[in-house]
């Protein structure tokens, strides 16, 4: 991210009052600052600010700009910090967020930040590491108010009061019964227009939306955007509410899933930032690349197998890109708008059927306009109805069989449980083009000799 004027003024100011060691001026110029616009200025400081930097924030403070860097910088934050600011920082962390830093470090790393928090604290982050990653059950948390339907109006605010701080949202207040099973949900609109003598109970919904912790990260995704929630109830097999999942967890998901998505659609493999060095990124895209290589000799050896027909109609060669792009574009819009309704909704036989006669028909449409559009041009410019005719037709089918191949492939992989994205970009293009060439040479071939 790149500073603006404002903000780089903001960092020269932060840098003064650190060199002076005048707190109360540091913390007017951080006021009212976002935590991710916070923890973006730490970054940009000069490395030699940075200790007294995290010294001068408060643990609250701390907590909120700790949650919006990357996993290296908060391991270095919490190093800067000591084992007793540190404990009390992770101990105000979001379990799912905390979670999330502990994955994958080495046990030793683990027990030694994990080893001063508070027991409960502890024993919940040690929960939500014990659910499979990219379900429901990692990424939500324990900050959310609950309340008994044998409370009244009154009873449930003054809870409500009671734990706003740690609360992550107020949206709602979940209900649950003596035994902790989930039997209700009550906004906070209903508390300020109920009595305060009634009961939870009387004013609660009952017909809930709620999600089994092992439920897929995506499908929770879903149903809060189907929902317009702005969290949903997490509960474990015998309905003993367990967690919530937030919409700010939701929009982490949906980011980091499209950009896997667009990994494997662009063929890239692992991760590719602006950060990564060259030598890494070259060896991400290489085995895809060289794969599609050797598969791309094949278009050559098509060319080289209708050397007559290109000798005696040089006019071909002039189309051959644009036939093969076509094609390969076509297949390419198929292939994204398959994938992207295979993550946004429940499909079954009928409706895959119904898909792919759709696009079969919206590839006919393409190459019926786009055919009689390069028939003309073809016609006009070298004068010659049959070129034309070969130009145009050759169009329409390459078009129909690549919208086909954008819209099949997917399915396929998909009904044999393979993530559909990595029927890659690159992949069809290449089917493509060795498809559009034998077909247009093939005509060629019939026509005009």
């Amino acid at each position: 991210m790149t500073l603006s004027l404002q903000e780089n003024e903001i960092v020269s100011e932060l840098a003064r009052a650190l060199t002076e060691g005048d707190r109360e001026e540091f913390q007017q110029h951080i006021n009212e600052i976002q935590p991710y616009d916070l923890a973006q200025l730490y970054i940009h400081l000069p490395i030699k600010y940075r200790n007294k930097f995290v010294l001068f924030l408060s643990i609250e403070q701390l907590t909120d700009v700790i949650q919006e860097l990357e996993k290296e910088d908060q391991l270095d934050v919490l190093h800067k910090l000591g084992i007793e600011k540190s404990t009390k920082v992770l101990d105000l962390m979001e379990n799912d967020d905390l979670a999330t830093l502990l994955v994958n470090l080495e046990p030793e790393k683990m027990e030694e930040l994990l080893s001063e928090m508070k027991k409960e604290e502890i024993a919940v982050v040690k929960n939500l590491l014990n659910y499979p990653p990219e379900t429901a059950g990692r990424i939500m948390n324990n900050r959310f108010v609950w309340i008994q339907k044998k409370y009244t109006v009154r009873e449930a605010v003054d809870k409500l009061k009671h734990f706003a701080e740690l609360a992550e949202y107020l949206n709602y207040l979940y209900v649950i019964d003596e035994h902790k099973k989930l039997v209700g949900v009550v906004s906070y609109k209903d508390l300020l227009l109920a009595d305060l003598h009634d009961t939870i109970e009387n004013i609660m919904f009952t017909r809930l939306v709620k999600v089994d912790a092992y439920t897929d990260q995506e499908e929770v995704a879903t149903l809060i955007s189907r929902y317009d929630f702005v969290s949903i109830p997490i509960v474990d097999e015998d309905n003993t509410l367990v967690g919530v999942v937030t919409v700010d967890d939701v929009i982490d998901v949906v980011i980091r899933e499209a950009n896997e998505d667009i990994e494997k659609l662009s063929a890239s493999g692992k991760a590719i930032d602006f950060n990564t060095k060259p030598f890494v990124a070259a060896y991400r895209r290489l085995p895809w690349l060289i794969l599609l290589l050797f598969i791309g000799l094949v278009s050559g050896s098509i060319i080289s197998g209708f050397e007559d027909t290109l000798a005696q109609v040089v006019a071909l060669t002039f189309f051959m890109p644009m036939i093969a792009g076509m094609t390969g574009n076509t297949g390419t819009q198929s292939l994204a708008v398959v994938v992207r309704g295979l993550i946004t909704n429940d499909v079954n036989f009928k409706q895959l059927l119904k898909l792919v006669f759709r696009e079969l028909r919206v590839g006919i449409i393409i190459g019926v306009v786009c055919g009689l559009l390069i028939l003309g041009i073809a016609y006009f410019w070298q004068g010659s109805l049959s070129l034309g005719i070969v130009v145009g037709s050759s169009l329409l089918l390459t078009l129909i069989i690549g919208t086909l191949a954008g819209t099949i492939i997917p399915l396929i992989l998909y009904k044999i449980n393979i993530d559909p994205a990595i029927a890659s970009g690159p992949l069809i293009t290449t089917i493509n083009d060795i498809l559009s060439l034998l077909i247009y040479f093939g005509i060629a071939t019939i026509f005009l000799l």
